[in-house]
């Protein structure tokens, strides 16, 4: 908060005492806490403590990144300001503020921030809890001594302090690619921080659509190198490139877009006017934009009919790759019922044998097809409960799935009626943004970890 701070004091904007105060706060409830643990014994956490650590930092988290929201530019409501901020977070990308170029400068770099924190720590989490406590069929990548997705590193201090190296380096090519095409030092980082994170929180109401093609052309590149493992870009500054090209992940996500955008490209060239490098390059970005879960845009995609829309939510509903900021269902999950639906059809013709479910070569055990089962289960329940719940506030249907299905998926991708006017979430009613709220923050840290909590058996014991 002392960063977007220094930004105002240096831009001669009174804004500053929202930050400073906010500091504050933050650092007297943190210097508390730290006080009142002082003298405990240090041990391994327990799964009960697990769950509630992954949880209280996502529920938590926001409270404190939605005060400088509350004290000052742009002054929103508890609810707006804690929207906003679990959208940073999270790195979904919706937003309550119609109107991004009238907030001061500390205000855009720190909503930027948030997404480029939030994109970090769910690399973090997927590397190093998720697997722990089993959620989504997460227990597949965990093997002895924190040794996931590979033989990578041996702790997970060592993979973390890696990842941060590799982030923060593509952070700096991204923010570099933008200056080159045309943004300024402030927006490009600002954007870049957003991309790496695929939070897709902007400085400009018009997101990407005002910026060069040349710009559009680079965001689209690091949009999808953000939603590959982050894990796999350690392997490969040591050398390693074989463990990047056949990691089935990625494979399978480069694969499927590549798919999606050629069928994409050939409904709108026979279905449109328009020329064609323009539908190669919006096609691109705007599917890039919702696969990875970034949440940028050019432009509004109802105008691609219905095959463009059909396929759009098709591809958010896929996601990135497992151990990047990306959100979704991800590649990992539609690979591993893929396997399962194949090893259904073959015991079908062969009912004697035995054939288990493997993905590259790995056998996928009988907890883990449980986990993703009920992961499934519960996404799509999810999906259907929060959008029947938010066109109860009076949103029309369109408007309501969409808005769900952005949120549950991290996306941000604004699309519908009520989003049409401004691009931005603020038409909706106070119940449907809380309802919003939850969605991002089930879909984060994969539904499990907080609906966990609501179970009596969990607290006994």
């Amino acid at each position: 908060m002392l960063i977007p701070m220094g930004l105002d004091l240096s831009d001669g904007n009174a804004n500053w005492h929202s930050f400073f105060e906010s500091a504050i706060a933050t650092i007297l409830v943190g210097g508390f806490m730290a006080l009142s643990s002082q003298g405990g014994s240090v041990k391994g956490l327990t799964a009960r403590q697990a769950y509630l650590l992954t949880a209280a930092i996502w529920l938590g988290l926001p409270l404190f990144a939605a005060l400088p929201f509350m004290d000052g530019a742009p002054h929103v409501s508890f609810t707006d300001a804690y929207f906003e901020a679990a959208s940073g977070i999270t790195t979904t990308g919706y937003t309550v503020f119609p109107k991004l170029d009238a907030l001061p400068r500390s205000v855009l770099l720190w909503r930027g921030m948030l997404n480029w924190f939030g994109g970090l720590g769910i690399a973090f989490v997927a590397m190093i809890f998720l697997p722990v406590l089993r959620i989504g069929g997460m227990r597949y990548f965990q093997t002895e001594g924190f040794d996931t997705l590979g033989k990578v590193l041996p702790r997970a201090r060592d993979i973390a302090r890696s990842l941060l190296g590799v982030y923060t380096t593509l952070t700096a090519l991204c923010a570099l690619s933008y200056v080159t095409t045309g943004l300024s030092p402030f927006d490009a980082l600002c954007y870049a921080m957003a991309t790496l994170a695929t939070g897709g929180f902007g400085t400009h109401d018009s997101s990407f659509a005002s910026f060069s093609p040349a710009a559009q052309y680079a965001a689209s590149l690091f949009m999808l190198a953000s939603a590959l493992p982050f894990i796999r870009y350690v392997q490969l500054s040591r050398g390693d490139t074989r463990a990047f090209w056949s990691d089935p992940q990625v494979r399978a996500f480069l694969r499927w877009f590549f798919v999606a955008l050629g069928a994409l490209l050939i409904w709108r060239y026979t279905h449109g006017h328009a020329p064609v490098e323009t539908i190669l390059r919006d096609s691109l970005f705007n599917l890039s934009s919702i696969m990875t879960g970034t949440g940028f845009g050019t432009s509004n995609i109802t105008a691609w009919g219905s095959f463009g829309v059909v396929l759009a939510f098709w591809v958010g509903m896929i996601g990135g790759c497992t151990g990047s900021s990306s959100g979704a269902l991800s590649v990992f999950r539609w690979q591993a019922l893929g396997a399962v639906v194949r090893t259904a059809l073959r015991r079908l013709h062969a009912p004697h044998r035995v054939i288990l479910p493997r993905l590259a070569g790995k056998v996928i055990e009988e907890d883990v097809l449980s986990s993703l089962t009920l992961y499934f289960t519960g996404y799509i329940l999810t999906l259907g409960l929060i959008s029947v719940g938010i066109s109860m506030t009076g949103a029309d249907f369109v408007s309501a799935l969409f808005a769900t299905w952005g949120a549950l998926g991290n996306i941000g991708y604004a699309v519908g009626p009520l989003t049409a006017s401004s691009g931005t979430m603020a038409e909706f009613s106070g119940t449907a943004i809380w309802l919003m709220t939850l969605a991002m923050l089930l879909g984060r840290i994969g539904m499990l970890a907080i609906l966990v909590l609501l179970l009596p058996r969990f607290w006994r014991g």
